[in-house]
């Protein structure tokens, strides 16, 4: 049995691909002999090879602008879109210290960058009658923290609706439109996340993974995922071998969310 992806010579775009699960899902995908373009608002120290970088930030109309001239100069078109950009810069504290200023952030970075961007090269998808996008969501959308990420999980909660109703629009003109949805996943953000909470509680590392992953209310595997983890899946996902999957979203959480 072949395990071969068939994936080599596709153009993908992957959004946020310097660092953490976008970095990742770049790393796996060139893996499997995709050409790979990522965005970045600023250009890392040490590129990945053979990796095309366009410098924009992709939570302002401009930056995705620039970023779709960039696909249009260099290939006129992209056969896979992964958008996975995201992220939450609000501040604890509840609603009430969610200003108008925190909310259009949160909802500019991890749902109007993919609106955006799908609405730039999805035509392309539509007029060859093929293509994939893929929205990473987060399990946050169901399994909120009102502490701290309530903008953060409405905001993928949307991206997520919006995501099903796409499918449903495009999937029978031939893109699939499918989610990744992970729970805590251990990248360079997370781990510097715990080891703030272990120096405030005083304790280790491994300390402060516990105090979150007892604030998710357990992980049953016992651990956050790894980037891989889910970045093998995602490059599964939108590769041919997956061609029959639309429409759907996959959880990556260890097990966290407790429903079905």
């Amino acid at each position: 049995m072949s395990f071969d992806l068939q994936l080599h010579g596709k153009r993908v775009l992957v959004t946020g691909g310097t660092k953490g699960l976008g970095a990742a899902v770049v790393s796996s995908l060139r893996e499997a002999g995709a050409h790979v373009m990522t965005t970045a608002r600023s250009m890392p120290a040490k590129p990945q090879e053979g990796v095309a970088y366009v410098q924009g930030d992709l939570s302002t109309a401009e930056g995705v602008a620039t970023v779709a001239r960039a696909v249009e100069e260099r290939w006129g078109a992209v056969d896979i879109l992964v958008n996975s950009v995201g992220g939450s810069s609000a501040p604890a504290g509840g609603f009430a210290a969610l200003d108008d200023e925190a909310w259009f952030r949160e909802l500019n970075l991890n749902f109007m960058s993919a609106v955006r961007l799908d609405r730039a090269l999805l035509p392309a998808m539509l007029a060859r009658g093929s293509g994939v996008i893929l929205h990473v969501t987060s399990i946050q959308r169901v399994l909120p923290l009102p502490e701290s990420t309530t903008a953060y999980a409405a905001a993928k909660s949307a991206l997520s609706t919006y995501s099903k109703s796409l499918s449903k629009e495009v999937t029978p003109k031939g893109v699939r439109v499918l989610r990744v949805a992970p729970g805590w996943i251990e990248t360079e953000a997370s781990v510097a996340f715990a080891e703030r909470i272990a120096a405030q509680a005083g304790t280790d590392y491994e300390g402060g993974k516990k105090i979150v992953m007892d604030g998710l209310g357990g992980i049953p595997v016992g651990r956050p995922a790894k980037p891989h983890e889910v970045a093998d899946l995602i490059t599964f996902l939108v590769s041919p071998r997956a061609a029959s999957v639309a429409g759907s979203e996959h959880v990556v959480d260890g097990g966290t969310v407790p429903t079905v």
